[in-house]
C-alpha cells in the first residue's frame, strides 16, 4: 500500500511555524504537532506527569507539569535538559507513530517537529520544509511574547541549528516575513508540487 509523504516542517522559534502549520492543517494536510503533543503529555494527568515528578520533585502539580519550576530546574542545565527529554522524545515518537497509522490513507501528513535536524528526525521525512522570516522580524515576535527576555531568546537560540543552516538543508523554505495571504499562497503552491504525481523532495 502506497505510504503517505511525510513533509517535516521546522524553524526556529518565532519564525511562524505554528502558521503555517495551520495553513497546511486548513488545505486538508494532517498535521501532528509535537508540540501540542507534549502539552497535553504534561498537562493535568498527563501520562509523563509520574516520571518527570520522580526525576525533578517538586516540578508538577495538580495543573500537570509546572513550566516555571521546571524551567528553572532545566535551564542552562544541560544534563538536566538531557534527562528531561529521554523522558519525553520517547512518549512523542509512539504518538507519532499512531497518528502516521491513522492517516495511512492520505497522500501526504506534516509532521510540526521545531528541533527536526537537532533531533535527527529530518532522516525519517520525506520533504523539509523550513519556515523562516528575517532576523529582525523574529526577534521583534519573540520578544513580545510575556516573560521572554533578550537573554531567554539567545539561549533558546543556542540550542537550535541557526536559521541559515536549516534553510540550506531545507527542500522548500516558506518565507512568512510577508503578509498572511502571501505566506498562504506560498503554502497552497507547495502543496500543489508536494502532491503532484511523481513529485520529488524538490530543490
Amino acid at each position: 500500500m502506497k505510504k503517505p509523504k511525510i513533509i517535516g516542517l521546522t524553524g526556529s522559534i518565532g519564525m511562524g511555524k505554528s502558521t503555517v502549520a495551520a495553513m497546511f492543517a486548513e488545505a486538508g494536510i494532517p498535521v501532528f504537532d509535537a508540540d501540542a503533543e507534549v502539552r497535553v503529555m504534561q498537562g493535568p494527568g498527563g501520562e509523563l506527569l509520574p516520571a518527570i515528578e520522580a526525576a525533578f520533585p517538586g516540578s508538577t502539580g495538580p495543573q500537570g507539569v509546572d513550566r516555571d519550576r521546571l524551567g528553572h530546574q532545566v535551564f542552562a542545565d544541560k544534563a538536566a535538559l538531557a534527562r528531561l527529554e529521554a523522558i519525553v522524545h520517547p512518549a512523542v515518537g509512539a504518538r507519532r507513530a499512531a497518528f502516521l497509522a491513522a492517516h495511512a490513507d492520505k497522500p501526504a501528513v506534516v509532521f510540526d517537529i521545531p528541533l527536526l535536524f537537532e533531533r535527527g528526525g529530518h532522516e525519517a521525512v520525506d520533504a523539509i520544509v523550513v519556515v523562516s522570516a528575517p532576523h529582525h522580524e523574529q526577534r521583534a515576535r519573540v520578544l513580545a511574547r510575556p516573560g521572554m527576555s533578550a537573554e531567554k531568546l539567545e539561549h533558546i537560540l543556542s540550542l537550535q541549528t541557526p536559521d541559515a543552516e536549516k534553510r540550506e538543508r531545507a527542500h522548500h523554505v516558506i518565507d512568512t516575513g510577508t503578509s498572511l495571504a502571501e505566506t498562504r499562497a506560498q503554502v497552497s503552491a507547495l502543496i500543489a508540487e508536494l502532491l503532484a504525481p511523481d513529485a520529488g523532495t524538490g530543490s
